[in-house]
């Protein structure tokens, strides 16, 4: 059973609708951090957040899927409870890949679908390049699985990456953090995210906020939860009037990202993935607000080489946290999904008699 594996700890807690454990993976910097749903004996499913925010953005889509998954929804390495990276490391994608092979390996996964948003749906499409004899099943959330740079521009972005981490090394820890009152983190994390549900944030911010020392808090984890599903943001608010608190991701996030790879480059990553891949694009998504005008033709480029392979791609009404503001338009999607190409008995099939060969 997964409880017994060695160097996995879980926490067992519970909210009003379904039971979830919190999981710690230990790793050489400190520990990454998550949420696990489902019967120990699931399907395995492991869910990677967007960038900058943490695995609570699965909080209310994870309930609708099918129940016999075992759901392992990770904060990446700098976000949420997870460890920070060491300092001047930087945070780039393929550090992110190793960070779900750390995880997969503690939990003794050897084969497993990923459900990934954003940058998660990018960590996603590069782990199952990487490794695709270990992936059957690959969702994208407002994702394409890759974003590719046009090589002219590669030389200035890295650049402009290094110049960022130098600059940021010469703060001091006070000018790193900086305290907020509760009501002012909600307003900055939803200025930053528009997308975002007021319920949303404060969903993100049960994980991405960290109370400074000395400060008073009257709210635990488990009331904190049954607040957020009666909507009762105002308490919330008042059981932190007495405490200032910070974000306890990692700013370094924030910086250029130095690690790019070309159209060409993700196309042929793109070409080694043997799952079955499901994309869910949101109307109103990443394209809309993200996408500059140079990378819509690498993005149309990317899409139609899934629609080559036959792998799906469904466009729902919503913004870039669909699933997470408004879950039940994207639940059934992802379900069909599961069921017809996870848990389906041709595919349990055709997966004992590979286990044969």
């Amino acid at each position: 059973m997964m409880q017994a594996l060695k160097g996995v700890r879980y926490f067992t807690s519970s909210t009003v609708k379904q039971a979830v454990s919190e999981l710690s993976v230990p790793v050489p910097w400190g520990e990454i951090r998550g949420k696990v749903w489902g019967p120990d004996h699931g399907r395995p499913v492991l869910c990677v957040h967007g960038w900058s925010d943490n695995c609570g953005t699965f909080n209310t889509l994870i309930p609708l899927l099918p129940k016999e998954c075992r759901y392992v929804a990770v904060d990446l390495a700098g976000h949420g409870r997870s460890s920070h990276r060491p300092a001047g490391v930087f945070y780039q994608f393929p550090s992110y890949v190793m960070d779900v092979l750390r995880v997969v390996d503690a939990l003794q996964w050897k084969k497993f679908s990923i459900v990934g948003h954003s940058m998660g749906g990018n960590v996603a499409g590069l782990f199952s390049a990487l490794y695709p004899e270990m992936v059957d099943a690959v969702v994208l959330l407002d994702s394409y699985g890759f974003l590719p740079t046009s090589q002219n521009e590669m030389c200035e972005v890295m650049r402009q990456g290094f110049d960022e981490m130098l600059q940021y090394d010469k703060k001091t820890e006070e000018e790193k953090k900086r305290v907020y009152t509760y009501e002012k983190a909600v307003e900055r994390l939803r200025a930053a995210n528009p997308s975002l549900s007021e319920q949303s944030a404060h969903i993100l911010l049960e994980r991405g906020l960290v109370q400074v020392e000395g400060g008073t808090c009257l709210l635990s984890c488990l009331l904190w939860v049954l607040l957020l599903e009666r909507e009762e943001f105002s308490l919330i608010s008042q059981c932190f009037s007495l405490a200032g608190v910070e974000f306890c991701r990692d700013f370094r996030v924030n910086l250029k990202s130095i690690s790019r790879i070309s159209l060409e480059q993700s196309l042929e990553m793109q070409s080694r993935i043997n799952a079955s891949v499901l994309i869910v694009l949101a109307d109103n998504g990443f394209d809309k607000i993200f996408i500059e005008p140079e990378q819509r033709k690498f993005i149309s480029a990317l899409l139609q080489a899934y629609k080559d392979k036959n792998h799906t791609v469904v466009t729902v009404p919503g913004d870039h946290h669909i699933h997470l503001n408004d879950p039940k338009v994207v639940a059934p999607v992802v379900s069909g999904f599961l069921r017809a190409h996870v848990l389906s008995p041709s595919h349990n099939l055709r997966d004992e008699q590979t286990s044969k060969l």
